[in-house]
């Protein structure tokens, strides 16, 4: 399956050039997370952004889809690093296991490889479909305080409410719906490409560190790295640099 233009406008915008890497968004499905480090990366990689299909019903789907993205982010070699946060990191570990081929290394931040408690998503589920939709900014804003890092500005905090206010309410409940069926705890092991897995010490919404170290037991040759100071939305601190951690990474591969 590919992206069928005629029904899903994936938003796929390129920068830079250099190994293709592909920014996968979370569960509001949106690009815009990335705003912070994209230009960075974008002066060592040929970085590709995109935004979630809100009617896809499958993981499958989405993994399609984001085999495109790599597709268009590397067409020589079909292969980029793919780095994934929270649903993005869930979507991410599903797609190095259904394409290894594709993936040049693989970086999984805030997520999981199955959601605990799922009692949590089925009340999340019940919360939004009777929330009033024009009132999420208003909750978004009220729950910043427990999603953000420390050292986050309160002027980040509000350019990404400002990017991020036009969630889909489609897209939020299939996503959440598509976690209640998602479970690769058993595949993590069919995980080839060299794989980071950086979890936010202060994360409130997933507890990133123990699924961190949960993961790094069972994908061969996994890195762990705890990121001390920050919270589930870490990605648009002045203080956290995602092209300045792939560089470590990369030069203490073997063979780097």
């Amino acid at each position: 399956m590919k992206i069928d233009p005629r029904s899903y406008d994936p938003g796929l915008a390129l920068a830079g050039s250099g190994p293709g890497l592909v920014l996968v968004p979370g569960i509001a499905g949106s690009d815009r997370l990335f705003f912070r480090q994209a230009p960075e990366l974008a002066r060592h990689y040929r970085v590709a952004t995109y935004s979630l299909r809100d009617s896809a019903t499958s993981m499958a789907e989405l993994v399609a889809d984001l085999s495109a993205v790599v597709d268009a982010a590397s067409p020589g070699d079909r292969r980029a690093f793919i780095v994934g946060e929270s649903f993005g990191g869930a979507l991410a570990l599903s797609f190095a296991i259904a394409h290894p081929e594709q993936v040049r290394g693989l970086v999984i931040l805030n997520s999981f490889p199955y959601f605990l408690p799922q009692l949590r998503l089925h009340l999340a589920i019940a919360g939004i479909r009777l929330l009033p939709w024009g009132s999420m900014p208003l909750v978004r804003r009220l729950t910043a305080f427990r999603l953000h890092s420390r050292h986050t500005h309160a002027a980040e905090i509000e350019r990404f409410l400002d990017l991020t206010r036009n969630l889909s309410r489609e897209g939020y409940l299939g996503r959440l719906r598509i976690l209640m069926r998602y479970d690769v705890r058993e595949q993590l092991a069919r995980i080839v490409a060299p794989t980071l897995l950086l979890a936010a010490e202060l994360d409130h919404l997933v507890p990133s560190p123990q699924q961190a170290r949960y993961m790094g037991e069972r994908i061969p040759g996994a890195t762990v790295r705890i990121l001390e100071g920050h919270g589930h939305i870490c990605l648009i601190a002045r203080d956290l640099s995602l092209a300045a951690i792939l560089a470590d990474w990369r030069r203490a591969q073997p063979g780097a």
